[in-house]
C-alpha cells in the first residue's frame, strides 16, 4: 500500500498534470472542439469530473453528486449530456470566471435518447463554468453501470459492487458526456461500509472514518481519459501486489482467494515489462490492478478500465480443484489483451465506435504476439489459424460488415464487439506486420502511440504513422481490408516447373458461404508461397499475378498462414499436397485443413476433401492439429439430424480416427509432457464422448463414481472435463445429483461451472429442466442467461422458443442494449426451416430496424446449414461408404 506522504505527493502531481510514476500527462492548454461523430451538441465540453458516490446495496440504489468543469465553446441556452435512470434533485451552474450562479435550469429527460437537457433563461456566454448535480441512480443486477454480484462463500453470503461502462453505460453512474472523444480527468470519492476495500483507477489518496460503519475513500485524480474507462468497486476483498519498475501491480480478489491469483500476478509483471519496451512509452499510472469478480456476463469476460482491469473469476483465477492447462493459457491471454488496452484504447482511444477495432483488434493481436514471445512452449502461433477461421466464418456471410464500420446508435455500438472487430482485426494486423516486417511495424506503432497519447484517433492516423517508417503501400492494403467486408479467395490457376522453379499463376476472387464465387470485391493481397520444405517467395496479388517459387514440387500458398484469405488449389495441386500432408509445417497443415473444410462446404471443391486430409494425418502429428481435427469431426455430425443414417456412419469413422490418437495420449499425464498434449487430452475426451464413444463414456463414468473413495481417479486437470461429460450424458438421477452439488457448492467459480454443466445435457427433458431452473434466482442473476445459451448449443429450437415465451423475464437477465444479439444467437445452430420465419417475426416485433444484423446473420447461418445438409452431406456419405 502507498504511504500517506506518497499519496499526498501523488495528488499534487496529478493536479499538475503529472502521474505519480513521473510521466507527464498531456492536458490541452485550451479546449479543442470535438470532431467526428457525436450524439451530443458540440457547444459544451467537459475537462474534469469531481464525483462522490454513496451506494445503498439493500435498496439497489445510490446517491451521487458530481461537479463538472466545463467549457462553453459556443453561446447556448442549454446543456445536454448523457444520463440513464438518473433522477436529479439539484442542478447548479456557476461561472468560474465571475463565480456567479447562473440560475436554476429547467431539467428535461429524454429516455430514448439517453440524455438530460438543462435549459437556462438566457444563452450562456462562451467561457468556463462549474456544473454541479445531485442525483440518484440504480444499482443493477447485470454487469452494466454500477452493479451488484451476490455470491456464497464458506463464511456466508456476500455482496460486492463493481462498474462496467463500455460501451455506453457510464451515463448510468454519472451524468456525463459519455462518448470516447470527450476525454476528461476524474476525481472519485466513495462512501463504503467500513472494513470493505474500495478500488478505482488510481490509488486511494485519503480515507476518513465517518462513524456509523461508513468510511469515505477519496482517490487520486485520474489521467485524461474517456468516461467508459472509469472504474469503481467495493467489497470484502484481498489484494496482493508486486512491482514492475515504478508501477505497483495488484490483483484484487474476494477474501481468501488471493492464492489463486499468483499466476495472474506473475504474468502481469512480465507482460507489463514487455509492453513498456514494445510500445516505447512507459505505462503512465502509478498502479495497475486486476480485479476478479464472481459471476459472468453473456458478452464480456474482462474490461480494460485504465489502471483497474475488471475480470470475471473464471477468466483470471486458477482454482487447483478444477483449472486446466487451457484455463491457464486463457488467463494469460485475457490479461495480455486487457493490459495491451492500457495503450491501445486507454492512452490512445478511438474517436468514435466506428474505429473500435483500433482498441480490440490491436489488443487481441498484441496478446497473441506476447504469448508467443513469453510462452513459446504453448505454441500460440498455431492458434492464429483458429482466430482467422473465427473471423472468416462470419466475414463470409452476406451480412458481414467492414472492420471500420458505421455506428449510429448505442445498440449498434454494442453489436460492434464481434469476431470482425476482434479476430479479423487481429488477423489483418498480423498480415500487415508480416508484410512490412516486425521491427518496422513496431516502429510505426511507437510513432502512433507517441503522436496521439491522451488523445483520440481514427484508423487513418495509424496508417499515417506507418507511412513514416515504410515505403510499402500499407494504406492501400489496409483500406482494402478494413473499409470493405468479405474474404478474398486466391485461386491457383496453374503451376509449372521451369528451370528448377515453380511458376504459379494466381487469380483473385471472393469467398462466400454457399454463394457463387463471382468477384464482388477487390483487394491488394500479400501472398507468400513455397514448395514443401523449400524457400518462400511473395507477391502482391492485385486481380491476378505470377509468382516464381524456388524449387519444384507441391506448393503451399499462404505459407505460414499469415494472410487473410482462402486458397483454392487445382484438383491436381490439392492431391499433391494431400499426399505430402504429413510433411507440411503444422501451421500449414492447420490452414489447409480449415480452407478445405470451408471450401468444401461452400461447394467450391468436394465436401469430402477434408476427410482425405484427416485420413492422411499421421498419428504423431502435432497435438494442435489433432485438436483441430477433433473439432472438425465433432462439428460435421451436427449438420445431420439425429437419426439420419449418415450420422452413425460418420461418428463411427470419427471415433475410429481419434481413438488411436487418444490411446497415445492416455488418460493420465506423463512426466514432462507438453502443454499442447495436456490440452489435447481434454479435447479428445470431450469429443469422443460427444461422438458417442461408449468406451470413453464408460471410463468417464467409472472415474467420476470412484472419486469419492479414490482421489486419483479424477486428477484435478481432468475434473472439469469429466464432470462436463457426466453432465452431457446424464440421466435424470445423475442430473439431480449434479444439481444438488451445485446447490451446496460454496466456491463461486465451481458453483457457476456446475450450473453451466446442468444446461449442457443432451437429453431434451433435462434441457427443459435447465431452462426452468434458469428462470429462478438459484443460479445467480448473472448466470441464468448463460444457462439458456448453453442449452441452445444442443437444443436451439427449444431454447429460442422458451426464451421468446418468457421474454419479459429473460429481458431482466440480459442488459437492454444486448437483447438484439442475445435472442437471435440462441437459434444459430438450428437446422429447422421454420426457425427462419420465427427469427424474422421476432426481429420485426422486438428489434429496431437499425439493430437487426445479428438476426439477419442467424437467418443466413441457418440457411447455410440447411444447404450443407441438403447439398454437401451426400458427398460425405459417399466417401464414408467408399473409405469406411
Amino acid at each position: 500500500m502507498r504511504t500517506t506522504l506518497f499519496a499526498a505527493i501523488a495528488v499534487a502531481l496529478a493536479g499538475a498534470g503529472v502521474c505519480a510514476s513521473g510521466a507527464t500527462m498531456a492536458r490541452p492548454a485550451r479546449p479543442a472542439e470535438i470532431i467526428g461523430t457525436t450524439q451530443l451538441p458540440r457547444s459544451v465540453q467537459p475537462s474534469h469530473y469531481d464525483v462522490a458516490i454513496t451506494p445503498h446495496v439493500g435498496k439497489l440504489s445510490f446517491d451521487g453528486k458530481v461537479t463538472v468543469a466545463i467549457d462553453v465553446l459556443q453561446s447556448t441556452a442549454s446543456i445536454t449530456l448523457n444520463a440513464i435512470d438518473l433522477k436529479f434533485s439539484s442542478v447548479k451552474l456557476v461561472s468560474t470566471s465571475g463565480h456567479a450562479t447562473i440560475g436554476t435550469p429547467r431539467v428535461a429527460i429524454d429516455a430514448a435518447a439517453q440524455t438530460a437537457t438543462f435549459t437556462f433563461d438566457k444563452p450562456l456566454p462562451i467561457g468556463s463554468y462549474s456544473l454541479s448535480m445531485d442525483y440518484t441512480g440504480k444499482i443493477d443486477t447485470q454487469a452494466n453501470g454500477l452493479f451488484v454480484i451476490d455470491y456464497d462463500t464458506k463464511s456466508g453470503h456476500k455482496q460486492a459492487l463493481y462498474t462496467q461502462f463500455e460501451n455506453s453505460d457510464a451515463r448510468r453512474f454519472i451524468p456525463s458526456w459519455d462518448e470516447p472523444a470527450y476525454k476528461a480527468t476524474f476525481s472519485l470519492t466513495a462512501t463504503v461500509p467500513t472494513g470493505q476495500m474500495a478500488v478505482s483507477n488510481m490509488p486511494a489518496a485519503q480515507k476518513t472514518d465517518l462513524g456509523n460503519g461508513l468510511t469515505r475513500v477519496a482517490f487520486q485524480p485520474s489521467p485524461r481519459m474517456s468516461t467508459y474507462l472509469l472504474f469503481f468497486g467495493t467489497g470484502d476483498f484481498d489484494r496482493v501486489t508486486t512491482h514492475a519498475g515504478a508501477t505497483e501491480i495488484g490483483v484484487v480478489t474476494q477474501k481468501g482467494l488471493s492464492a489463486q491469483a499468483s499466476f495472474a500476478l506473475d504474468s502481469a509483471k512480465s507482460i507489463l515489462t514487455e509492453y513498456n519496451d514494445y510500445f516505447g512509452t512507459p505505462y503512465p499510472l502509478p498502479k495497475l490492478d486486476n480485479i476478479a469478480s464472481p459471476g459472468s456476463s453473456q458478452f464480456f469476460a474482462a474490461m480494460e478500465n485504465w489502471g483497474a482491469i475488471f475480470t470475471f473469476e473464471y477468466a483470471m483465477l486458477l482454482d487447483p480443484s478444477i483449472s486446466t492447462q487451457a484455463d491457464k493459457e486463457g488467463v494469460f491471454s485475457d490479461e495480455a489483451h486487457e493490459m495491451a488496452h492500457q495503450w491501445f484504447g486507454d492512452l490512445v482511444t478511438m474517436r468514435w465506435w466506428d474505429d473500435l477495432w483500433l482498441n480490440e483488434g490491436f489488443a487481441s493481436w498484441m496478446a497473441t504476439r506476447t504469448t508467443e514471445k513469453l510462452h513459446p512452449e504453448w505454441h500460440a502461433e498455431l492458434g492464429t489459424v483458429d482466430i482467422r477461421e473465427t473471423a472468416m466464418g462470419l466475414d463470409a456471410e452476406a451480412t458481414s460488415h467492414p472492420i471500420v464500420q458505421k455506428v449510429e446508435t448505442v445498440e449498434q455500438a454494442n453489436q460492434a464487439f464481434d469476431a470482425i472487430t476482434y479476430s479479423k482485426g487481429e488477423s489483418v494486423i498480423r498480415m500487415l506486420e508480416n508484410y512490412v516486417g516486425a521491427d518496422t511495424w513496431r516502429d510505426g506503432v511507437r510513432r502512433y502511440i507517441k503522436d496521439h497519447a491522451y488523445g483520440n484517433t481514427v484508423s487513418d492516423d495509424l496508417w499515417k504513422a506507418m507511412e513514416t517508417v515504410t515505403d510499402k503501400p500499407i494504406t492501400t492494403i489496409a483500406h482494402d481490408f478494413t473499409l470493405q467486408p468479405g474474404v478474398p479467395l486466391i485461386r491457383l490457376a496453374s503451376e509449372s516447373c521451369k528451370n528448377g522453379n515453380t511458376v504459379l499463376e494466381l487469380t483473385q476472387g471472393q469467398f462466400s458461404k454457399g454463394a457463387s464465387n463471382r468477384m464482388l470485391r477487390h483487394w491488394h493481397v500479400p501472398v507468400i508461397a513455397q514448395t514443401v520444405g523449400g524457400k518462400a517467395a511473395s507477391t502482391l496479388v492485385n486481380g491476378e499475378a505470377s509468382l516464381v517459387v524456388p524449387g519444384c514440387g507441391p506448393v503451399v500458398i499462404n505459407a505460414g498462414q499469415g494472410g487473410y484469405y482462402r486458397t483454392l488449389y487445382t484438383s491436381e495441386a490439392f492431391a499433391a499436397l494431400s499426399a505430402h500432408y504429413a510433411k507440411l509445417a503444422p501451421i500449414d497443415q492447420l490452414g489447409l485443413l480449415d480452407d478445405t473444410l470451408a471450401l468444401g462446404l461452400a461447394g467450391l471443391q468436394p465436401a469430402s476433401s477434408v476427410l482425405d486430409l484427416i485420413k492422411a494425418a499421421p498419428a504423431d502429428a502435432d497435438p494442435v492439429l489433432w485438436g483441430n481435427i477433433a473439432q472438425v469431426l465433432d462439428s460435421l455430425p451436427r449438420y445431420y439430424r439425429d437419426g439420419d443414417p449418415g450420422q452413425a456412419s460418420f461418428r463411427a469413422f470419427a471415433i475410429a480416427r481419434l481413438e488411436p490418437v487418444f490411446d497415445r495420449v492416455g488418460w493420465d499425464a506423463k512426466p514432462g509432457e507438453s502443454a499442447t498434449v495436456a490440452i489435447l487430452r481434454d479435447q479428445l475426451i470431450g469429443t469422443l464422448s460427444d461422438l458417442g464413444d461408449q468406451r470413453v463414456i464408460k471410463e468417464v463414468r467409472r472415474r467420476y463414481a470412484a472419486q469419492a473413495t479414490d482421489p486419483s481417479a479424477v486428477p484435478a486437470p481432468l475434473r472439469k472435463t469429466i464432470t462436463a461429460v457426466v453432465a452431457y450424458t446424464a440421466d435424470a438421477a445423475t442430473w439431480d445429483q449434479l444439481h444438488e452439488r451445485a446447490q451446496t457448492e460454496k466456491t463461486p467459480l465451481v458453483k457457476d461451472t456446475l450450473y453451466a454443466f446442468l444446461a449442457s445435457a443432451k437429453d431434451e427433458a433435462l434441457a427443459r429442466r435447465a431452462l426452468e431452473l434458469a428462470l429462478t434466482s438459484e443460479p445467480g442473476a448473472t448466470n441464468s442467461a448463460n444457462m439458456i445459451s448453453t442449452v441452445s448449443r444442443r437444443h436451439p429450437e427449444l431454447a429460442f422458443d422458451f426464451a421468446v415465451a418468457h421474454r419479459e423475464q429473460i429481458n431482466q437477465l440480459v442488459d437492454s442494449t444486448s437483447r438484439s444479439q442475445y435472442y437471435p444467437r440462441l437459434a444459430n445452430a438450428s437446422l429447422d426451416p421454420a426457425m427462419i420465419g420465427k427469427l424474422r417475426a421476432f426481429a420485426q416485433a422486438y428489434i429496431a430496424p437499425t439493430s437487426r444484423r445479428d438476426a439477419d446473420t442467424a437467418v443466413a447461418n441457418i440457411q447455410y446449414r440447411i444447404g450443407v445438409r441438403k447439398d454437401r452431406l451426400p458427398a460425405i456419405d459417399a466417401w464414408l461408404k467408399k473409405n469406411g
